[in-house]
């Protein structure tokens, strides 16, 4: 299975490995870099039902399954943005490298996930064991979350760090007692009696969320070109909601990979929640009030600053555009 979020540690040194990425948009165009992920079938729903071309867009979707690549060619001004996770935007910013998330994408419910030995029972148990994950991946970020509310912090565990997928795979195979991974490998436990879903995603709502973020030039100088993306976006979920196998057969045929047939988009949707328009008000707020985001965002300054992920410290105002959450709003008299 092809990975689903790329960790940090790829980082934007990369900047030699963009072939075939978009040019920076015009009027009327933007280019979203983004991984193979269920929560960007949207996005193909929008631009294969036309919704962004009768809003005058272009979107343009190329993919890149490291993430570190696609910052990079964004911070040269090869691309206009990308999709990615809230904490994701800490590891790339910096003063030199403006971007702010416009919308809220999808929410990890319960797609991602810690599997253990069924000896034990709870995330303090986690101390002194080793854990199987992607160093510098939402893998990370989310067992680190855990592991703070608990009290503990990665001193208290040992990291072997591969692949979302590998590290599920050394779990099955019996070398290590914990792997924090994501689907398909988290109901291949469940179902096969592999070990115990000690937790997943759906338990921490909010903490893993994918956003689009565009570079500030794009937002200060093409205003309506992000609202017409915005728009089209809420119609597509719109669409999902009346139109589910149509909607499933086109995003497939879009985002492709391992999600390239209908069925696999309906599985994957098991462990995601869509952000509507009322969603994503009330996930980011305002600047006089800021919704749960900034909360997210003060957390991954938190963890990544610790293991030094971040090059400057960003909050609320720095990452985050909320003007145009509320776009495709009915018309009033």
């Amino acid at each position: 299975m092809t990975t689903l979020r790329t960790g940090l540690l790829c980082g934007a040194a990369l900047l030699a490995s963009w072939f075939g990425m978009a040019a920076p948009a015009a009027a009327g165009e933007i280019s979203i870099g983004h991984t193979t992920w269920v929560g960007y079938g949207p996005l193909y729903l929008a631009r294969d039902l036309g919704y962004f071309k009768e809003l005058g867009l272009t979107v343009d979707l190329p993919v890149n399954e490291e993430q570190g690549d696609s910052f990079a060619a964004q911070a040269a001004g090869h691309m206009d943005g990308g999709a990615t996770t809230v904490d994701d935007l800490l590891a790339y910013r910096k003063p030199e490298f403006c971007f702010k998330a416009v919308v809220a994408l999808d929410e990890s419910h319960g797609g991602d996930g810690i599997v253990a030995r069924p000896e034990i029972t709870g995330i303090k148990d986690l101390k002194g064991r080793t854990i199987a994950l992607n160093e510098g991946s939402t893998s990370q970020f989310f067992l680190d979350y855990l592991l703070k509310k608990e009290g503990l912090s990665q001193a208290d565990v040992t990291l072997s760090n591969m692949t979302a997928d590998d590290a599920s795979a050394a779990f099955i195979a019996g070398r290590v007692p914990v792997a924090v991974t994501w689907e398909p490998n988290i109901t291949f436990v469940r179902t096969h009696n592999a070990g115990k879903v000690l937790v997943d995603s759906s338990s921490a709502p909010g903490i893993i969320v994918d956003v689009v973020e565009l570079s500030c030039s794009v937002i200060e100088k093409h205003p309506e070109d992000v609202k017409a993306l915005v728009t089209g976006y809420y119609k597509a979920l719109d669409y999902i909601k009346s139109n589910r196998d149509k909607a499933y057969e086109i995003m497939a045929k879009g985002v492709g990979g391992y999600l390239s047939k209908p069925e696999d988009i309906a599985q994957a949707m098991k462990g995601v929640r869509f952000y509507d328009r009322p969603m994503n008000i009330a996930y980011f707020g305002s600047p006089q009030k800021p919704g749960p985001i900034a909360e997210t965002i003060g957390l991954a300054n938190d963890i990544w600053g610790s293991v030094g992920k971040i090059s400057m410290k960003a909050d609320y105002p720095t990452l985050v555009a909320p003007e145009f959450v509320a776009a495709g709003a009915p018309a009033t008299n």
